[in-house]
């Protein structure tokens, strides 16, 4: 049987007492592990930031649940260059992780034709950039994010005349100002889950009452929905331009433009959540693709 690293975090695995949403690593795993072990595949869930740990021994390494990596990007590049230096697999391969770290690459894929909303980058949150880009856009609502971040850590929504935040409410470094999409608001956010390029299942995430954030940690609801056709189009033109090669696994992270048209969000290449409840077969579904992925690539 081989045996593959599945990187997990620290204060997430296993939850902090005092954490109040359910415990997600464990509800992922239930799911994953046996489906996995039908190809005669281990699961060994390893804390990334740990110290010496002896990458040689894994068949493959998956970074799938290493969720705070934004907070320690030093640290995590460190460790895939280790990965690599032992010579064991890593899904999705390192290279395309670093990129898909920082959020630029949305900009790389707009230049091969990839559908995303109007992006300003910036490389700090200074007054001015902030206040120039209402004009920029010609918009009275803006999104700020991090360039490297995840489930909405220091991002901030702002209405033109606001104050602008206090610098510890803004993205510590690189940013992406976009205007803010009022479908996020009324619709919500789609993800589409992808697993060697094989589409799985679809999940629409609306934010609670009053709220933007799309995240289940911020009080969002998500569904099971049946993905329409021009959002499948649209995750299938991104994959296609991220990767030459099927990926291991992906998240298209998706919102309704004021045309009508999906575009893209994010690219979850890293460390998505995958939803697995919510594909309509209690996990059975998700899970068995994703294993079927691990396995034909370390095939």
């Amino acid at each position: 049987m081989k045996t593959i690293a599945l990187l997990v975090t620290h204060g997430f695995y296993p939850s902090r007492p005092d954490r109040l949403e359910v415990e997600y690593s464990a509800q992922q795993l239930a799911v994953l592990v046996p489906a996995l072990a039908r190809y005669d595949i281990a699961v060994e869930p390893v804390f990334w930031q740990d110290d010496d740990v002896v990458w040689s021994k894994y068949a493959a390494i998956v970074p799938l649940m290493a969720w705070n990596y934004p907070q320690e990007v030093d640290l995590f590049l460190r460790r895939l260059e280790e990965m690599e230096r032992a010579g064991s697999p890593v899904f999705n391969r390192p290279e395309i992780l670093r990129t898909n770290m920082d959020k630029s690459y949305l900009a790389a894929l707009a230049a091969k034709g990839a559908p995303i909303p109007p992006t300003i980058a910036v490389s700090s949150c200074t007054d001015s950039a902030i206040a120039n880009s209402f004009d920029q856009f010609d918009v009275d609502e803006i999104i700020i994010k991090p360039n490297i971040g995840a489930g909405a850590w220091r991002q901030a929504r702002l209405k033109r005349g606001q104050p602008i935040p206090h610098a510890d409410s803004l993205p510590p470094h690189g940013a992406l100002i976009q205007p803010f999409l009022r479908s996020v608001t009324q619709e919500g956010e789609l993800s589409l889950l992808y697993f060697n390029a094989t589409f799985s299942h679809a999940v629409m995430k609306r934010p609670k009452d009053g709220d933007y954030r799309t995240q289940g940690q911020h009080g969002a609801c998500e569904q099971n929905i049946i993905a329409p056709d021009q959002a499948r189009d649209a995750a299938h033109l991104v994959l296609q331009l991220a990767s030459k090669e099927p990926l291991t696994y992906a998240r298209v992270d998706l919102v309704r433009g004021p045309s009508g048209d999906w575009l893209l969000m994010e690219l979850e290449l890293i460390e998505p959540w995958l939803y697995l409840f919510h594909d309509g077969h209690s996990g059975q579904h998700g899970a068995a693709l994703f294993a079927a992925a691990i396995n034909a690539h370390l095939g």
